[in-house]
């Protein structure tokens, strides 16, 4: 690894980076977009060098150009990367060339930063594959670093994530039950519900039953062909659409209870095609959570007592990012007085952390993609992200707090805290006990900016500079928050959120 007397601020390099990856070189083709990419390689004695696409040679890649052409003679043993697209996988160029995933190895590079995934089917997730498989440590570029890189990459992956429709070769597509032939089904184990609802909230006009849709499908790896030319259900098409998918995967179905505090409980079990799974929910939250009085208007509309779409969003990212290779676990949704539970089988997918969840800067790498494509075209979810801007707006939109994500038990929960007081229940650590309701708000403030100045904080609560000084030292103090490292009399001092773990 790079020289432990080496201070990495990894931030810096991402950011160096994606300005790089602005010089980028378009090749000169028509018959697709090159992405824009920059590289930034850290040596093991502390000096770097950085590298765009084309910067040398048309189409050559950021990373060939920073290892091969700038460092060839080079020893990079232990080196760091930085690299705003996921590296190219084996197979992806013409033999005899090398890909970048392969270069990395070879190079006995340690640690990679990646900035976004490659939806091209000749990547797809194959290259972060081969880095972990190799032992290559794999992170992600910051979520707002990530909207600059899709932004300035828009027409690529539009048309990358075309090609990964249309591709037919599978070949570098991460193995599940889920991606073959459900045995025993065919296209009358699917629902026309499911399959209607697909085809209204993604706006097509095709028919559920025509031929046109089945071959979209096809083209979209849900339904295979057996030697007759018959359509056959996949696991993911069975799972997303079937009638009775609890009878092929067991795992599909989704538990809800409501315990309403007074020793009634109200319990549910949803078994449908998982895409019909989000309305039902809605409407059984509806029923079964208590609502409130909102008397902000004259009319006292009736709210229910914690935002929907919220829970809607959690249940959404459950069903299109758990592991479905466990096949006897199911996602659960609790519902309590004083905290909502959403319990998802699995682990982050890779180069994801539980920690990027702790800390709301988890973006789009899923490990069921044909799942996510089907529900990003319903319109059910953003394909780069995972529901964290719906999360992190529960202080300001609704005077909520931040949810506790953890990872307990090869399962990931999403807690939703509906009082001051359920946090401390939750964490059960000292040192948040000894943080009052406005400084456990403060707390969430802190860790949704990330670092803010002590003016920034009384502004946002309207406290004066005293109170807003005396919360953020308090939070300091305990060890809840560090600082940035400059003055305490600089303009430039900043209270920083230590992040978890």
């Amino acid at each position: 690894m790079a020289k432990k007397n080496i201070n990495i601020d990894p931030r810096k390099y991402m950011k160096m980076a994606v300005e790089v990856m602005i010089s980028s070189i378009q090749e000169p083709r028509t018959d697709k977009s090159s992405p824009k990419v920059g590289a930034v390689l850290i040596k093991s004695d502390g000096s770097f060098d950085t590298a765009f696409r084309g910067e040398l040679r048309h189409g050559d890649h950021a990373e060939f150009t920073v290892i091969e052409r700038k460092n060839r003679d080079t020893d990079l043993s232990g080196a760091l990367l930085f690299a705003t697209l996921e590296p190219c996988a084996p197979g992806a160029r013409n033999a005899p060339k090398l890909s970048c995933s392969e270069r990395i190895v070879n190079a006995r590079i340690s640690e990679v930063w990646i900035g976004i995934e490659d939806h091209d089917p000749t990547v797809n997730h194959a290259g972060i594959n081969y880095l972990l498989k190799h032992g290559v440590k794999v992170h992600q570029f910051d979520r707002d670093l990530q909207k600059i890189i899709e932004k300035e990459n828009e027409q690529f992956l539009t048309e990358a994530k075309k090609r990964a429709v249309d591709a037919k070769d599978k070949k570098v597509e991460i193995k599940s039950i889920l991606n073959k032939y459900a045995e025993h089904t065919d296209l009358s184990s699917l629902s026309q519900e499911a399959l209607e609802s697909f085809l209204k909230k993604s706006g097509s006009n095709l028919k559920w039953n025509s031929d046109e849709f089945y071959n979209e499908l096809s083209q979209m790896a849900l339904l295979d062909k057996d030697k007759n030319g018959n359509y056959l259900p996949t696991g993911n098409a069975i799972l997303l659409f079937g009638k009775k998918p609890r009878l092929k995967f067991q795992q599909s179905s989704v538990k809800a209870k409501v315990d309403y505090g007074n020793g009634d409980i109200d319990v549910q079990s949803f078994d449908d095609a998982i895409i019909l799974i989000p309305d039902q929910i809605e409407n059984w939250i509806r029923k079964v959570l208590p609502e409130s009085f909102d008397r902000s208007t004259f009319t006292r509309e009736k709210t229910p007592a914690y935002p929907i779409p919220v829970i809607r969003e959690a249940i959404i990212n459950a069903l299109v990012h758990r592991d479905y290779n466990i096949d006897t676990a199911k996602i659960q949704l609790e519902i309590t007085p004083d905290r909502i539970v959403i319990k998802s089988p699995g682990s982050p997918v890779s180069p994801l952390k539980i920690n990027d969840l702790k800390n709301f800067s988890a973006s789009s790498f899923t490990r069921n993609k044909k799942i996510a494509l089907v529900f990003n075209e319903m319109k059910l979810i953003e394909e780069t992200g995972v529901g964290m801007d719906t999360f992190k707006s529960l202080p300001e939109k609704y005077s909520l707090p931040l949810p506790i994500i953890q990872y307990l038990q090869s399962n990931i929960f999403v807690i939703f805290p509906r009082t001051t007081e359920a946090i401390r229940k939750i964490i059960g650590s000292e040192d948040i006990e000894q943080l009052n309701d406005e400084e456990l708000t403060g707390l969430d403030f802190v860790k949704l900016k990330g670092e803010v100045s002590r003016k920034e904080y009384a502004a946002h609560f309207g406290f004066n500079d005293r109170k807003a000084s005396r919360h953020l030292s308090k939070m300091r103090n305990i060890g809840l928050i560090g600082d940035n490292g400059k003055d305490v009399r600089s303009k430039n001092y900043k209270y920083v959120f230590l992040k978890d773990g």
